[in-house]
């Protein structure tokens, strides 16, 4: 499904990376490892890259790297990408100052608690999770995201799914989003922002 979405013309959600991303840039330091997990055609990676991390970029479509990888080397950005599906991914213990994971909204609730456990576990000790999604609003908006609810985020869940962890923001809002094709329009989105104790 991926591949298809992604052999379209064009960057389906844009080069630009994440408004969300370009906020958190305080949490960016130079030298610092990052994951950006399910990274699509390479935006958010890329980005952070460009800030000066040392990045590592996950997704499970091949045409979608060849993008990423492509508007990496027009940007001159170094990202080690890598094709892999995040129901067996190696969560390596402890492995990154930053982990990223925007609009990851495609797994059901079992495989959700799954990648939500490994987000945790292959952050270092004091390292910073940025979670971006949308809540059950989205699916009235119909401007991005999947169409079931069941997908998306609330406060509550995400309390309760990263409530071991320092939260420093969590918040929903409703904003215009203009990311390629794929996100455009009034949307419900959902951030959190998380320390690893």
């Amino acid at each position: 499904m991926w591949n298809k979405r992604y052999a379209e013309p064009g960057f389906l959600f844009g080069t630009d990376p994440a408004r969300f991303l370009v906020d958190q840039q305080a949490y960016f330091k130079a030298g610092d490892t990052a994951l950006s997990i399910a990274d699509g055609e390479g935006r958010n990676s890329v980005f952070l890259a460009e800030k000066g991390l040392n990045v590592t970029a996950q997704d499970s479509s091949d045409v979608a790297i060849d993008k990423a990888r492509g508007l990496a080397a027009v940007r001159g950005a170094r990202v080690d990408y890598q094709l892999a599906d995040l129901r067996t991914w190696d969560w390596e213990e402890g492995a990154f100052d930053l982990v990223a994971a925007i609009f990851i909204q495609f797994a059901d609730q079992a495989f959700r608690d799954q990648i939500f456990a490994g987000l945790k576990k292959t952050l270092k000790p004091g390292g910073i999770l940025l979670l971006h999604g949308y809540t059950p609003k989205q699916v009235e908006y119909g401007t991005g995201g999947p169409p079931s609810a069941d997908n998306m985020y609330t406060t509550e869940l995400l309390q309760e799914a990263f409530g071991d962890m320092e939260i420093l923001r969590l918040e929903a809002y409703d904003r215009e989003v203009d990311e390629g094709r794929g996100h455009s329009g009034l949307s419900a989105l959902i951030d959190l922002v998380a320390r690893k104790i």
